[in-house]
């Protein structure tokens, strides 16, 4: 009883410590500039009369962030002369970062579009570069237990961001105009500026790259003489393969069976949202609890079920009590299986290449929401959407069968000091 009680006071000052909350600020830091450059600048440009075609070409300004893991080496490799190697970097993205969002907001979409093109493609590099350390610093602020709970705060934090930049800046652009917006948001940046200012700096370990080869080679070296590099790499592929399908098709899945677009937004949208914050808090205790092995299966197991609530919505019909059901149980289980599976990519990174090591993970997690996806409009026509649906259940399983070889995936410890210049 008495273990018991102190193992739960231990939890309880794990989730309120300040390792915690820099966690949380610095996620919210990331999610606000995601949308500067896709909802909110579509829906500025599209009022200004610029063509659909334009608009579709500046999807091209999101490239950064597949392509961060070229340039994450040299944030492993050196470091500036000021707050250390972690928060000196964040310190320089961050603030190129309030004064690119900034500059984007004094540009004009109609007589200077490719100008709007370059200060839309600077606070893509700098959002993707702020992430690169984040991620690495997240990694390494945090112990080895801790990372499943550091996953989803940081994971909510992105998601408030997400919402102040998309949904608070669409609702404030009917009040003001949209360079107030973005002035405004790029202000907002300030935050995860005075953060990285309070924060501590981790500890640097013995071994860290001291040259470019050993930045950039090394830490595809290390990770490719795991024995389980293989499986490593499928698992990722493969976790949420079948939860991203399926997410791909909700929208037109839910307009075909007949729910009106307000019971999308309020339902799926607002509603959906506060679930997913929900499962992700309430998924980042159980690891705590559970540990991230268990929590891999329990989580994935739940989201294969939740992709088979929606087979079940489409012979129910436009329920709007079935809809909130199976939309709290997906968006619960998503958020737990989004904290453990962050956890998971973060805690597979040697700590002295975290930064470059996690940029490819991360980018190859994107994979399957990508190229996947896109047949997935195919497959709704050919098998119907219960078929669909099910199917997509399906494809959870080799993710999950791969599970069974994780504990030969030894979280990796620090070898011998990486190549000297």
């Amino acid at each position: 009883m008495i273990e018991t009680q102190a193992r739960s006071s231990s939890i309880w000052r794990t989730v309120f410590s300040g390792r915690m909350a820099v966690a949380a600020v610095m996620g919210f830091s990331c999610g606000l500039p995601l949308l500067l450059t896709l909802s909110v600048l579509q829906a500025w440009m599209t009022e200004e009369g610029v063509d659909l075609g334009t608009i579709g070409l500046f999807a091209l300004v999101q490239l950064p962030y597949t392509l961060k893991f070229l340039w994450a080496p040299l944030t492993d490799r050196f470091t500036l002369p000021f707050l250390g190697r972690r928060r000196g970097w964040l310190l320089v993205f961050q603030t190129l970062l309030m004064l690119a969002i900034i500059a984007l907001g004094l540009t004009n979409p109609v007589a200077d579009p490719w100008l709007v093109a370059g200060c839309a493609l600077a606070v893509t590099f700098f959002s993707a570069s702020q992430d690169i350390v984040v991620d690495a610093y997240r990694r390494e602020a945090l112990a080895d237990d801790e990372l499943g709970l550091g996953a989803s705060l940081y994971v909510n934090g992105y998601r408030i961001g997400m919402l102040l930049a998309g949904g608070g800046g669409l609702i404030l652009a009917d009040f003001v105009s949209f360079q107030t917006v973005y002035l405004l948001l790029g202000l907002a940046m300030l935050v995860g500026i005075v953060t990285t200012l309070l924060a501590p700096e981790p500890a640097q370990l013995q071994g860290a790259p001291r040259s470019i080869r050993a930045a950039v080679v090394e830490p595809f070296v290390e990770f490719f003489r795991r024995d389980a590099a293989l499986w490593i790499l499928a698992f990722i592929l493969l976790y949420k393969l079948g939860d991203s399908m399926a997410s791909a098709m909700t929208t037109p899945f839910y307009l075909d069976i007949g729910f009106s677009k307000s019971e999308i937004g309020a339902v799926v949208k607002l509603f959906g949202f506060w679930a997913t914050i929900a499962g992700g808090l309430l998924g980042g205790l159980l690891i705590l609890r559970a540990g991230l092995y268990r929590s891999l299966w329990y989580f994935g197991l739940l989201q294969a079920v939740s992709t088979a609530g929606f087979a079940l919505l489409a012979l129910v019909g436009p329920s709007t009590l079935a809809l909130a059901g199976v939309i709290a149980f997906e968006n619960l289980s998503g958020g737990m299986g989004t904290a453990a599976f962050v956890g998971f990519m973060a805690a597979l990174t040697d700590r002295r290449f975290t930064a470059t090591q996690y940029a490819l993970l991360s980018s190859l997690m994107g994979v399957p929401r990508v190229l996947a996806s896109a047949p997935t409009g195919y497959l709704a026509e050919g098998f119907g959407w219960v078929g669909f649906f099910v199917l997509c259940t399906l494809i959870a399983i080799p993710g999950l069968l791969i599970l069974r070889y994780f504990k030969s995936w030894a979280v990796p410890r620090p070898g011998p000091a990486a190549g000297a210049a």
